[in-house]
């Protein structure tokens, strides 16, 4: 097994074992990819306060989120066709998750169903559900997310429509690949994954297909999808859906003040500040950069988590020294399991785990609880000055 000592190292793997339409489908953006990158090199212009002569022992990361312990404040965001990365793998990441004591979001838009990660976790997870526009479709999830016992509803609200992903279109993106001979050969030089692909019934989208009218291959797949995404989206339909899920909702895509004051009225357990990984809304500011506007914004009506850019443990420390209650990661799970599975789902852990604790060590804390602005040197434009 290879020295994993960060998230590159496993990037560096993912690249190299995963067909290259699925690695960048996480590696990409849209359109010039400008948030895409900010979203992470935003996080290099906060400096770290070291401390000295204080005692060390006796550090935790644990904490809570929406009320529920977690053994450090990252939660595994919802990434759809993780099934794609590695074969079962929404079910490897959440194992690991369960390992690792932190919520796993399982996607609409995942490999495997809601019923799969049921069957083979014991811990409740989160499930992450888009505002469609087949109502039924939409019930049924929520019913189905509840059958299953999901502790949280993590509703997005940032894709009412579809960013451009210049990538996606250029490589054809699709569950599973088309058999053209590009898609042939680059899988045959990956065998690993294609074996592991031909050893299991996993390839399509199992939360859509048999659940959505009418869709029951990939063509209808395509088509119905296309056409679901609600550009009516509004606080009453959020509404309808919160009432019917009865249980803690979380509320992701928020990038604006008003945004979030309106969500924390409305009584979100959490709001999450996000812009899709930098997916949607290219030349939308960082979500690191927007952070400390929203946790102004919302006080503490309801608890507020970062999600967008986090590649490192001290990428964690700075967002929780900012407000934030909790953080959330896609890329830097994904990058474990397309390199190694669940084992490098398991690593990836780790080293946010590891780097985390150490950073909070030099930085004089002992606890996550305690971390706060006086812990990093904050540039003086960080939040810009824009009319």
């Amino acid at each position: 097994m290879p020295v994993i000592t960060c998230i590159d190292d496993l990037k560096r793997l993912h690249k190299r074992r995963t067909p290259k339409m699925f690695f960048d489908y996480c590696e990409s953006g849209s359109y010039t990819e400008q948030t895409f990158r900010e979203n992470t090199s935003d996080f290099t212009k906060l400096r770290l306060r070291q401390k000295v002569a204080v005692d060390m022992l006796g550090r935790r990361t644990d904490s809570t989120m929406i009320g529920e312990q977690v053994a450090m404040p990252v939660a595994l965001a919802p990434v759809g066709m993780t099934g794609m990365q590695r074969a079962d793998g929404e079910i490897k990441a959440a194992r690991a998750a369960e390992k690792a004591g932190l919520p796993f979001t399982l996607s609409t838009m995942s490999i495997c169903s809601i019923e799969d990660i049921a069957e083979h976790t014991t811990r409740p997870f989160w499930f992450q559900l888009y505002v469609m526009k087949d109502e039924a479709f939409v019930d049924s999830a929520i019913e189905r997310a509840r059958a299953a016992g999901c502790s949280a509803l993590v509703l997005t609200l940032d894709l009412q429509i579809l960013g451009q992903r210049h990538k996606d279109l250029k490589n054809g993106l699709s569950a599973p690949p088309r058999l053209t001979l590009k898609n042939i050969l680059d899988m045959a030089i990956r065998p690993q994954w294609s074996l592991e692909m031909l050893g299991t019934s996993r390839r399509t989208f199992r939360n859509i297909v048999g659940h959505a009218k009418g869709v029951g291959d990939l063509s209808s797949l395509m088509s119905w999808t296309n056409e679901q995404f609600d550009p009516q989206l509004d606080w009453s339909k959020i509404a309808r859906i919160r009432d019917q899920w009865g249980g803690k909702l979380i509320l992701k895509g928020i990038l604006d003040e008003d945004d979030a004051r309106a969500a924390a009225d409305f009584g979100a357990d959490a709001i999450i500040v996000s812009n899709h990984g930098g997916r949607q809304l290219d030349g939308a500011l960082s979500s690191i950069r927007m952070l400390p506007r929203i946790v102004r914004a919302v006080g503490d009506k309801t608890e507020v988590f970062l999600d967008s850019g986090i590649r490192s443990g001290q990428d964690v420390l700075k967002a929780l020294a900012l407000g934030a209650k909790g953080t959330m990661i896609g890329r830097a799970y994904i990058h474990g399991l397309g390199a190694m599975g669940e084992a490098g789902v398991t690593a990836a852990l780790e080293v946010i785990r590891k780097e985390l604790d150490i950073t909070m060590a030099l930085c004089g804390e002992k606890s996550v609880a305690n971390l706060g602005r006086h812990n990093l040197l904050i540039p003086r434009d960080f939040e810009g000055d824009y009319l």
